[in-house]
């Protein structure tokens, strides 16, 4: 069994409050569940407005499929939301 779990900085430049901002946060988490039946949540800067950090976990059978997720993972993001991602942190533990 392996573990994936990772940590992704986003950047909103257009949000201009915190209700803005978790609008995003709250759609982007549920489609990310949804697609892809992960674990996923804000875990840093919930007082900033223009930046968002979430954490993903989930689990895989084998690492083939764990760096096809995070792929998948990372190019779902990229076109399912204006924000810019800003920096990937990711890692892969056997269990």
């Amino acid at each position: 069994m392996i573990i994936l779990m990772m940590k992704i900085h986003l950047r909103a430049n257009w949000v201009h409050s915190l209700k803005e901002k978790r609008m995003v946060v709250k759609s982007l988490v549920k489609r990310l569940q949804n697609a892809f039946n992960i674990s996923v949540m804000e875990v840093e800067n919930q007082d900033l407005h223009q930046r968002i950090t979430i954490g993903i976990c989930g689990v895989n059978l084998d690492k083939g499929q764990c760096d096809s997720s995070i792929e998948k993972i990372i190019y779902f993001i990229e076109n399912n939301t204006d924000a810019e991602i800003i920096e990937i942190e990711e890692d892969v533990t056997k269990f």
